[in-house]
């Protein structure tokens, strides 16, 4: 079989016009980047149709380091229902530079079911990536100015730097060399781009005053009397608006059949809160019947945060949820070493069905209706295959086999019908129900989720972090805030070496940061980065150009 990009780069690209015009939107409407993707205005965004439209969420049992295929599914599913004749557009999150040249490569689908061009996609796309580092740093560099022409020292400075870029050298940095600076040396550092607060702001803003508010309220460290310092004191909210204005714009692109995709907005699920922007689900309601969208990593992080972050400010939660399996996965959760997940093992197989189990009570307890998709590779036997289908129907959900990656969306028509006929199932209705109320006190957010969804028996905060949660408890602004849980996205614990554990364990966590922007507290559990590093063999080491000018090693 032809690789991903070699896939990508066989497939005829319709021009991005007559993408638009499948969509209703006029030609001239579409801001054009080349031939193949546009910006699409906010103005298409139509709030009478929020709820009237379907909206699907994919989502997965915990990966492996090599991933699961949630985005192979997502833009396999939307394949299939197009082709049994619903109307539908796949909305994705933005590829980061960091997994694309690290481990995991891109981020664009695999096989005959992806969103092209994917190299484009990969790599600088439509600059959204590039506006959000450069308006972080742009704070940075503004705090920094401010704190040096007006003699103030903080007593603490909550607001680091980003790169698009894994770069563990960039962790912890010292900046303040040199007798020009104010108040001499200090302790800083770097997070991915996907993990800035920015990023977040941006996934979350409704439009471009809901952007300017939430830039207005980013919290960037305190004052010696221990009030709040923020960014809305530099009086340069309108530069960073300006910086981000064309980055609202959702992304328009393609599928490998030339069916309409949307792409927008990045963090990450395991640092931030895993979903693709509101504006642009919104528009995939607004100029859809069946929208299909992901949440990052396991259910436990994107999933979780989906309902609990984004669908409060949605409005909305989704009429079903696909749950994305695979052999391999059930077989590291069961206790099998990585090296040995791709041989037969019926035993390791069977007990990772705790896994699936604990995900499957878990997307339930929020009210979903739940399909599971099973992505069968060529090493999976028929008898382990049997095995997940048998264990799913014993436990009332249907187990599909998607064949999208091999079929593109004929392999995928069988899991459309099923997720089709299940959103219209009355003989079960769910309704959408949030893990905790807004008005709980943090810790209790917190506990709720690290009980109630990982397993944990008890919480063990840090020093550090219950210093700040004790801030976070004597603001009143901060009492209606979600929590976003940052932790390993391979176990349900803070550990991610361990694999099987579900139940009866200690959760740790070590830090506390508040996204006073973006609207919502986030807790870092165990030893969990938010600038990744890259592994000893990157998938940097296959990417090049050939001698016709094409990227080739891309995935």
């Amino acid at each position: 079989m032809k690789s991903d990009i070699e896939i990508a780069n066989s497939t005829k690209l319709k021009p991005i016009g007559e993408i638009g015009d499948m969509l209703g939107i006029k030609r001239d409407d579409l801001v054009p980047y080349g031939k193949y993707i546009a910006k699409i205005p906010l103005d298409y965004i139509d709030e009478s149709k929020i709820n009237k439209s379907k909206l699907i969420l994919v989502t997965s049992i915990s990966p492996t380091k090599a991933g699961i295929g949630k985005t192979t599914v997502s833009v396999g599913l939307s394949l299939g229902l197009n082709k049994i004749g619903k109307k539908s557009i796949v909305v994705l999150r933005e590829p980061s530079l960091g997994p694309c040249f690290g481990m995991k490569g891109g981020a664009c689908g695999g096989g005959y079911a992806q969103v092209l061009p994917m190299d484009k996609i990969n790599l600088h796309f439509t600059g959204d990536f590039h506006a959000v580092t450069s308006a972080h740093n742009m704070i940075a560099a503004l705090k920094d100015n401010y704190l040096y022409h007006n003699k103030i020292i903080l007593k603490q400075d909550l607001w680091k730097r980003v790169i698009d870029v894994n770069d563990r050298g960039l962790r912890e940095i010292i900046t303040g060399l040199g007798p020009t600076t104010n108040g001499g040396l200090r302790n800083s550092g770097f997070d991915i781009t996907p993990a800035s607060e920015i990023m977040a702001i941006l996934c979350l803003s409704k439009n471009l005053d809901d952007l300017r508010a939430r830039l207005d309220n980013i919290l960037l460290g305190y004052y010696q009397d221990g009030s709040e310092f923020m960014f809305s004191e530099l009086g340069c909210t309108g530069s960073i608006v300006a910086l981000l204005k064309d980055a609202m714009m959702p992304n328009l692109v393609q599928t490998t059949e030339n069916t309409p995709a949307i792409v927008h907005g990045g963090p990450f699920a395991n640092i931030a809160h895993g979903c693709n922007t509101v504006v642009a689900t919104k528009m995939g309601l607004s100029l859809s019947d069946y929208v299909v969208t992901e949440a990052g990593f396991g259910a436990d992080l994107g999933a979780e945060k989906f309902y609990d972050i984004k669908c409060r400010e949605l409005g909305r939660f989704p009429d079903l949820t696909v749950l994305v399996v695979t052999c391999q996965g059930l077989k590291m959760h069961g206790g099998c070493p990585e090296s040995e997940i791709k041989k037969p093992n019926m035993d390791m197989l069977v007990k990772g069905f705790a896994n699936l189990n604990t995900h499957i009570l878990n997307i339930s307890g929020f009210g979903q209706k739940i399909v599971v998709s099973f992505n069968r590779f060529a090493d999976d036997t028929n008898d382990e295959v049997n095995a997940l289908i048998e264990h799913c129907a014993q436990l009332g959900i249907k187990c599909v086999v998607n064949n999208a990656f091999l079929n593109g969306g004929e392999g995928a028509v069988e899991l459309a019908n099923t997720v089709v006929d299940t959103i219209a199932d009355d003989s079960y209705t769910l309704v959408g129900r949030y893990l905790y109320s807004l008005d709980n006190d943090v810790r209790v957010k917190i506990e709720s989720v690290v009980k109630n969804v990982y397993g944990a028996d008890n919480v063990v905060y840090s020093d550090k972090a219950s210093k700040m949660l004790d801030k976070v408890d004597a603001e009143p602004y901060y009492k209606n805030f979600p929590v976003c849980i940052a932790k390993t996205q391979y176990s349900f614990t803070d550990n991610p070496k361990d694999y099987v554990t579900t139940t009866g364990f200690d959760f740790t966590i070590r830090d506390v940061v508040i996204n006073r922007g973006s609207g919502f507290i986030v807790a870092i559990a165990g030893e969990m980065m938010r600038m990744p590093g890259l592994p000893k063999h990157p998938c940097a080491e296959k990417i090049d150009v050939d001698e016709n000018g094409d990227i080739i090693g891309l995935s």
